[in-house]
């Protein structure tokens, strides 16, 4: 045998391919579905304490800056196996494919506020002086102007991050969660081959690479036009 066969053999094996579609499809789902549930809450959380931020309240501020700033600094790997291991011991048990959307959650909004204030700040004051102007009260003017024009700013460093958090659904492996790489890792360890390993990686390219497309494309669409 040569070595291209060889590697043929370990890597792309079309027997175990068949075997083990079906359980590295089962992993797929779930991975999905993790991600889409972060990326719908981890958004709007980041986006309503972006909002409350901005009316500047003294202490609800000081609360939003620590809680960004702790998600941003800690590896989503260690905020995972803190909850998971820690929480049970105070009589709180999650299950594990709850830890993994909560942290990967919080860790979202906690960039997603990062991005969505800096993109409030960017917003020339006289924008919110022409709302308030017109009649508009400081919530009006914030939801109505200011924040439109905020979060078209936000849109490339959103996008960015968001990809890249989402892509940690992997990381649910190293607590038991279903997902594709926990499906390709078991599969690896029945059958001493690389394969599942290799199908799980064309399946994070299935999911992910289309979302890097629409991210582009919205980063495109959103992007202010030059004069």
């Amino acid at each position: 045998m040569s070595a291209f066969e060889r590697f043929l053999e370990s890597f792309f094996n079309p027997k175990l391919m068949l075997r083990y579609w079906p359980d590295i499809a089962q992993g797929m789902l779930v991975t999905v579905e993790i991600a889409l549930a972060v990326l719908a809450s981890g958004l709007a959380l980041g986006l309503g304490l972006a909002l409350a931020r901005s009316y500047r309240i003294a202490p609800v501020s000081a609360a939003i800056v620590v809680f960004v700033d702790v998600f941003r600094a800690l590896p989503p790997l260690v905020l995972i196996l803190i909850i998971y291991f820690g929480l049970p011991s105070v009589g709180v048990n999650l299950s594990a494919f709850a830890v993994l959307w909560l942290v990967l959650s919080l860790v979202l909004a906690a960039f997603a506020e990062e991005a969505i204030w800096a993109g409030i700040l960017s917003v020339r004051r006289g924008q919110w002086d022409a709302a308030r102007s017109t009649g508009l009260g400081f919530g009006q003017a914030l939801i109505h102007v200011v924040l439109p024009q905020a979060v078209r700013l936000a849109i490339p460093p959103l996008t960015n991050r968001t990809i890249a958090i989402t892509k940690n659904t992997a990381l649910g492996t190293v607590i038991g969660v279903g997902e594709v790489i926990n499906q390709a890792q078991t599969a690896v360890s029945f059958s001493g081959n690389a394969t599942p390993l290799m199908m799980a990686a064309v399946g994070y390219l299935a999911i992910f690479a289309p979302v890097v497309a629409l991210g582009a494309f919205i980063e495109k669409r959103f992007a202010w036009r030059r004069a």
